[in-house]
């Protein structure tokens, strides 16, 4: 088992976090562009029907739209889970470092020197 440091723990979980949250907000402008284009083919669909091209363009364009809502509605569906699974990454980075400092704390203070202890003597049966 390699030895992980209090700190090297600490450093891990929070670029998860972060790595987490970035990909979250990501998605989440993504699924705006998305709609954004589908708002837009829909009034290209609007525009050329306007101008009496054919049926089966404005047809075809509208249908795209659709399409285009549907995975925009699909991908902002998406970007709220994200935003859910990077809401209990910071949870679980919180209880990491408020579980995990309270041991480095007791190891820091411990009366004894503990530093050259075997780790699976911690282990929890």
């Amino acid at each position: 088992m390699a030895d992980l440091t209090y700190t090297q723990l600490i450093r891990a979980i929070g670029g998860l976090e972060r790595n987490i949250a970035r990909d979250a907000d990501e998605i989440q402008v993504r699924a705006q562009f998305i709609d954004t284009i589908a708002q837009d083919t829909a009034r290209v669909a609007e525009m050329i029907g306007g101008m009496k091209v054919d049926s089966a363009t404005v047809s075809e364009t509208r249908e795209l739209s659709k399409i285009l809502r549907g995975v925009s509605k699909a991908t902002l569906q998406y970007a709220s889970a994200a935003d859910t699974t990077a809401k209990s990454a910071r949870a679980a980075g919180e209880q990491a470092r408020t579980t995990h400092a309270g041991i480095d704390e007791a190891v820091s203070r411990a009366p004894v020197d503990v530093s050259d202890v075997h780790r699976e003597w911690f282990q929890q049966e």
